[in-house]
């Protein structure tokens, strides 16, 4: 088992995703097709989980957060290019409905004495992110390529992080085994 934590394959994954990163950031427009493409898989199989479990869990909210989720998905996959454009907008409107979904959720969380701070940060930040967005599209492409780019890159460095601080963790280990071993 320990084996597999010390793999070479968070080297690999880390030096993968560090590329990524950066040919996100070189390639700003193939990177918001990718989005819409990723992104629209994403929503339409996400979609379908929430419909599927708003049956179980009897909640209208699953079902229609799960419709909303499908046709956004079949619409980036279907137009891609008009996609590419509106992105910016669909993410606006997304992070405004989830911002106030957000607001209204820490009230319900006040209201019952439950921890409501870090919904409420959440929601206001979406509500203040859709209105940088809807009124810079620019501003809203460019902050999707750069975040996008961002994670890449910073998944890439931890992956990196994590393989060499496992191979040594694993050298200590087997050290450590074939000295008891000789006792």
């Amino acid at each position: 088992m320990l084996t597999n934590k010390c793999s070479i394959w968070h080297l690999i994954a880390g030096i993968i995703m560090l590329v990524l990163g950066i040919l996100v950031w070189a390639n700003p427009l193939s990177s918001l097709y990718a989005i819409a493409i990723y992104l629209g898989a994403a929503l339409f199989i996400l979609g379908c989980g929430y419909v599927a479990s708003s049956f179980s869990a009897s909640s209208p909210w699953y079902m229609v957060i799960g419709l909303l989720d499908i046709f956004i998905g079949l619409i980036f996959l279907t137009n891609l290019g008009l996609t590419v454009q509106t992105l910016p907008i669909f993410f606006a409107l997304w992070f405004l409905a989830t911002g106030i979904m957000q607001l209204y959720g820490s009230y319900e969380s006040y209201k019952l004495d439950l921890p409501w701070g870090w919904s409420l940060f959440s929601g206001i930040l979406g509500i203040i992110i859709a209105y940088l967005v809807l009124g810079n599209q620019a501003f809203g492409e460019m902050a999707l390529v750069i975040m996008v780019g961002l994670y890449l890159f910073a998944y890439g460095a931890i992956s990196i992080a994590e393989y060499f601080y496992l191979r040594n963790f694993c050298k200590t280990r087997t050290q450590a085994k074939t000295v008891s071993q000789k006792v």
